[in-house]
């Protein structure tokens, strides 16, 4: 299976955890999507009235530069790990 396919199936993977993640690992999830999937964050900081997109943002911009390949595969491996 090639690393997209891989990438693939750990999105449809993560959409049935048995359990819900916690708040941190919910955003690191959302950035590794991100960066695999769009690469380096785009578009400006969310103001401060809207703190989920703030997170959201700051959590993507902190992979900036991580190739997206990388970031597909440590997608992969973490919802693998929380699969169980």
């Amino acid at each position: 299976m090639s690393l997209q396919e891989q990438f693939d199936q750990a999105m449809a993977d993560s959409k049935n955890l048995p359990e819900r993640p916690d708040n941190m690992t919910l955003l690191k999830i959302y950035a590794l999507y991100k960066q695999g999937s769009t690469g380096d964050v785009e578009g400006s900081r969310p103001g401060f009235t809207d703190m989920v997109g703030r997170a959201k943002y700051d959590a993507w911009a902190n992979l900036k530069g991580t190739a997206k390949e990388d970031a597909q595969q440590q997608y992969i491996d973490l919802i693998e790990e929380l699969k169980g």
